[in-house]
């Protein structure tokens, strides 16, 4: 069947990245001290910084902002974030919980822009990809070791949609010609260099595709300072479509650099946020 029914549609995992922005006058003190690790505790969230036996099931980091790059896709919201706040857990309630109360809990003194989505079981990985790829992705480690942290959200085309599942899926593989010469590297190979160095996590919008202003991926990735050119390296080769065609169909949201810090309180130890 060429329809989306053959496509799994079992959510594994809910996030969001909560992004904040200091208001205009507002004191940076005063939202260091508001109760957002209370909070966290309350809702059973494990902090993502110092990760022990693998990534927590229900989990909450601290990103503080580095740069911003705009895009295709205009979002004031996310360039100009002071911080992002992410949560996760295998079910909804504590992200909605959290997203909620943090909203309550900092009043006028920022402005909030939410940014989700959910896990589902790999689409398109058969055996021989998952050895390629995901045998050797990187985990999560301390935010000491991988500081590093990038928030990329992107929509695809409704020419995208409009192609049937099995069409997509011959993007992220390389295409050749009729007499073997590879054309075009596709997805697979075009990120490969990141493979063994960039830790990735991406959360799909609940249906597909998503509505108007919202978008259909929310992609992140975290890596060392070594790394950081091989992470400009892989989206550089993404975007090119002579190597990867899928990216004609790609429209892309503001690319937010952070750094990894261990508490909230550390987000808005200086209020002059650097700019990259």
């Amino acid at each position: 069947m060429l329809d989306n029914s053959v496509l799994p549609r079992e959510v594994l995992r809910h996030g969001a990245y909560v992004c904040v922005r200091l208001a205009e006058g507002a004191d940076a003190r005063a939202v260091a001290g508001a109760a957002v690790r209370a909070l966290a505790e309350k809702l059973g969230l494990a902090n993502e910084f110092d990760p022990t036996g693998g990534p927590p099931a229900q989990s909450i980091a601290f990103l503080r902002r580095h740069g911003a790059a705009e895009s295709a896709i205009a979002d004031d919201g996310l360039t100009h974030a002071d911080a992002v706040v992410h949560v996760a857990a295998p079910t909804a309630q504590p992200v909605s919980d959290f997203c909620a109360e943090a909203t309550r809990l900092l009043g006028d003194a920022v402005r909030l822009r939410v940014i989700g989505g959910v896990v589902r079981p790999r689409t398109y990985t058969g055996a021989a990809m998952n050895n390629f790829a995901y045998a050797h992705q990187v985990v999560q480690q301390s935010g000491h070791l991988m500081p590093n942290a990038y928030l990329i959200p992107m929509s695809k085309t409704a020419a995208w949609w409009a192609k049937d599942w099995m069409e997509r899926h011959t993007y992220f593989l390389p295409r050749y010609d009729d007499e073997g010469r590879m054309r075009s590297e596709g997805h697979a190979l075009a990120s490969a260099a990141g493979i063994a160095c960039l830790l990735r996590r991406t959360y799909k919008y609940p249906t597909e595709p998503a509505p108007e202003g919202a978008y259909d991926f929310v992609t992140y990735f975290e890596c060392a300072d070594a790394d950081v050119p091989t992470f400009h390296q892989v989206c550089a080769s993404l975007r090119d479509v002579a190597r990867n065609p899928e990216w004609s169909f790609v429209r892309e949201g503001p690319t937010w650099h952070g750094r990894r810090v261990a508490t909230w309180a550390d987000l808005w130890s200086r209020r002059a946020i650097p700019r990259e």
